[in-house]
């Protein structure tokens, strides 16, 4: 058996033919860790805000063949009835999707002024104990019924709730996924969410490739980045860079968001045509993204639909008796 070709990196041979110099990829850039099912990628669906965007997007997604492994919501479990929740969880099984729920209050939602100056203050951070508590109700109201990913904004909350899930008070298999708005830029910062019991970060996405590559050498928890960004976060797209990406920041998460869209949260049904719509245009963004690296050969190392666990993570030590 031969081995499989490289991936063709985009228009380099036709750059060879009239003479223009492509600047060479150093092996020692590329990522060395994998997802424990031995794939380096997989796929997330954002702002997904309720039962009738899933619905949507899992339509979609089978009319377009865009494999999903993830949809987030982030509006919050505090925005959804338990039916709603219920309606949300039983429709990702049917699929083996895996569905993650942002908890609780969040700073920017919150009355102090802070978060409104330019500074942003403490952006999304949960302000105060009964915030704190907040996020812990909403991750013990979440996992009872049926949820096993959330996703958190706040450095205090995700020690919290990693806490908690040592101890049983939320059951073992459930994952913690850090936001993009408290996202790590540097090697140290994303080992010290590790440490702290992310089992997957977002990172912001104007992030380089040397930044991944560097984050690579300290920690090998799953990145979450955003190949198309929404306008909040940038509005970078970066489709083109999909296969290094992969290559640099392995194992990781394709987060297909879109640029040129005013933001949702919190969701309402006097936002229901836009979710609907920009929910639907997320995922044509991932099936052209899926495209792209199949032109170039770089579609092959994608985890099985399903996988859903990080493998084994580094964590601080947790304290005892308070």
């Amino acid at each position: 058996m031969t081995a499989a070709s490289p991936p063709r990196r985009p228009g380099v041979d036709a750059l060879a033919r009239i003479g223009h110099p492509v600047p060479p990829l150093d092996p020692a850039d590329a990522s060395p860790h994998a997802f424990p099912d031995g794939g380096t990628w997989r796929t997330e669906i954002p702002s997904v805000e309720g039962p009738e965007a899933l619905a949507l997007v899992l339509k979609e997604s089978a009319r377009l063949d865009l494999p999903v492994h993830r949809i987030s919501q982030g509006s919050g479990v505090w925005m959804l009835s338990d039916a709603e929740i219920t309606e949300m969880v039983e429709g990702c099984a049917e699929r083996s999707v895996e569905l993650c729920l942002f908890t609780g209050p969040r700073g920017t939602w919150d009355i102090g002024a802070a978060t409104r100056t330019d500074s942003g203050g403490a952006g999304l951070r949960a302000r105060g104990h009964d915030a704190l508590a907040g996020c812990v109700e909403d991750a013990l109201r979440a996992a009872e019924l049926g949820v096993r990913c959330l996703l958190v904004a706040d450095e205090g909350v995700l020690w919290t709730l990693h806490r908690m899930r040592e101890s049983g008070a939320l059951p073992a298999d459930t994952t913690f996924k850090a936001s993009a708005l408290i996202g790590p830029v540097n090697p140290a910062s994303y080992a010290v969410y590790e440490h702290l019991g992310a089992d997957s970060l977002n990172v912001p996405s104007d992030l380089t490739l040397d930044h991944l590559t560097e984050i690579r050498r300290v920690s090998r928890a799953p990145m979450d980045l955003y190949v198309e960004a929404p306008d909040d976060l940038g509005g970078y797209v970066r489709m083109y860079e999909a296969a290094e990406l992969i290559r640099r920041g392995a194992p990781l998460y394709l987060k297909f968001g879109l640029s040129k869209s005013p933001g949702i949260y919190p969701y309402g049904a006097h936002l229901r045509e836009h979710t609907l719509a920009t929910a639907r245009e997320r995922v044509r963004r991932g099936r052209l993204v899926l495209d792209l690296l199949a032109r170039h050969g770089a579609d092959g190392g994608m985890s099985p639909l399903g996988s859903r666990l990080p493998g084994d993570l580094r964590r601080f030590p947790a304290p005892e008796g308070n």
